[in-house]
């Protein structure tokens, strides 16, 4: 029941509304996108299982670097038109203490998952989560991923620093970006 309300909620498309106020530590609308302050940030649930080519991956390993997580699906034109953004992103930022990371959802099976990542240069991992169970894992009132697509930055930490709700190109991608990979 859970995942059909969050499926239903997630509907791809551009632009969206940014919960905030109440006692939710993050400040909202910086051109769609929230950050939360070094000592207000929630730790990231658990993402892990198996990747979109049958590996197994792990978010958590990657403690210590900065990870960029991209809720995308093939299916969704807004998904479609920022590809190329992080596919240039994620390359600038290689072997830099970054580390970026899809989770592809709602596609019935991996095909048409593995054919985007290869028209669209997409060198990074994506966890293949068709019913959206790994969305759910987020607290509510956190930074957390509402829509279609949605980015997340995580901290060195392991705690979610910056989301947006909308679809990036490398300008707002690098402005999520930046500051927290010039954290120490």
């Amino acid at each position: 029941m859970a995942v059909t309300a969050a499926l239903s909620l997630s509907a791809c498309g551009k632009g969206g509304t940014s919960g905030g106020g109440g006692n939710t530590n993050f400040v909202t609308g910086n051109n769609g996108i929230d950050t939360a302050p070094v000592g207000k940030r929630a730790a990231a649930p658990d993402l892990s299982g198996k990747t979109i080519d049958g590996k197994v991956l792990n978010v958590a390993d990657y403690k210590g670097k900065v990870v960029v997580v991209n809720v995308w699906g093939s299916w969704c034109g807004p998904c479609r038109e920022e590809a190329q953004y992080f596919a240039k992103v994620s390359k600038q930022y290689e072997g830099k203490g970054v580390q970026f990371v899809g989770i592809n959802t709602r596609d019935t099976s991996t095909t048409p998952a593995v054919a985007f990542e290869q028209a669209h240069g997409i060198g990074y991992p994506s966890l293949y989560d068709p019913t959206g169970r790994l969305m759910l894992r987020f607290k509510k009132g956190t930074l957390n991923p509402q829509m279609i697509p949605s980015t997340l930055v995580i901290d060195r930490h392991g705690k979610v620093a910056a989301r947006a709700l909308e679809p990036l190109d490398d300008t707002a991608l690098l402005k999520m970006l930046k500051p927290v990979v010039a954290e120490k």
